[in-house]
């Protein structure tokens, strides 16, 4: 063993994590549940690119009215 070794460091919040999952085992399969219904989602190629297609070009500036 390295005599110059420091031991090792851990914050006050890995600490709380560490603790958290201890007492609440399930907790990562919730976040994992939760994110699944946010974010993870598939994606419609075709839909999307018809989307890009119908949007209409943005004036320069938003607020002023076309005069014609």
């Amino acid at each position: 063993m390295n005599i110059f070794r420091r031991p090792d460091y851990k914050s006050e919040v890995t600490l709380f994590i560490d603790q958290l999952k201890v007492a609440k085992p399930e907790l990562e399969a919730e976040q994992r549940k939760g994110r699944s219904l946010l974010w993870d989602k598939i994606v419609d190629r075709a839909a999307w690119k018809g989307f890009r297609t119908a949007e209409v070009a943005q004036q320069p500036y938003v607020y002023q009215t076309e005069n014609k």
